[in-house]
């Protein structure tokens, strides 16, 4: 667990933390109903093109610095010597069909779960591996007062990240000294502008790109 230290932001009342759970909630639970035979497709298919479990399992600093087990459909096969989580386009990890379920977002589906057990939201920060949340500073550190989302205004901003990555000499420091840094910034304004519409707008957006 990271240590979540105090803000100088505003926290969201009651009022709005319920009317942010409650519209998560819901969408999660009808969103499985929906779509249960879509994940289960990928992820037998996914088991079979990464001769593993379909599924990506990895732990992720959530609300209050908890760290949570994020789900999604595997996308990558292991290549020894190569263990960076920067993921960078065109990486040789990612297989063919892989590379399907990322551009159409059908690897993102199991964390509906996530989203319906209260460990992420709709939208939010991008929950990071652990490391990353230890660098937060002061103000910062409000970024670990929103439970982590699936998209969000810096995934939108960074929704070419990879291609981002793939062009600088040195992609684990970019992501490092420029990428992370910027997030971290735009996150917290979305936390001090915070508004239900607004939420509403940034799911609408993902959706349409």
């Amino acid at each position: 667990m990271v240590t979540s230290n105090s803000s100088s932001l505003p926290a969201l009342s009651t009022y709005q933390s319920f009317q942010k759970r409650s519209f998560d909630f819901i969408v999660a639970f009808l969103g499985l109903l929906a779509l249960w035979w879509l994940i289960i497709i990928a992820y037998i298919t996914a088991s079979f093109d990464t001769r593993s479990n379909g599924f990506f399992v990895q732990g992720r600093v959530g609300k209050n610095g908890r760290v949570f087990k994020v789900v999604k459909i595997k996308t990558m096969r292991p290549i020894k010597g190569l263990d960076t989580t920067v993921t960078q386009s065109g990486d040789p990890r990612i297989t063919s069909l892989g590379a399907f379920f990322r551009k159409t977002k059908i690897d993102e589906l199991p964390q509906l779960w996530n989203v319906l057990l209260g460990q992420m939201s709709f939208v939010g920060p991008r929950p990071d591996v652990p490391g990353f949340a230890d660098k937060l500073q002061g103000e910062e550190r409000a970024v670990l007062s929103l439970r982590p989302g699936i998209t969000g205004p810096a995934t939108l901003k960074y929704r070419n990240e990879e291609e981002i990555l793939a062009a600088q000499e040195d992609p684990e420091a970019y992501n490092r000294d420029v990428i992370f840094p910027d997030k971290v910034r735009i996150n917290v304004d979305y936390i001090r502008v915070w508004s239900f519409k607004q939420d509403i707008n940034y799911i609408v957006r993902t959706v349409l790109h």
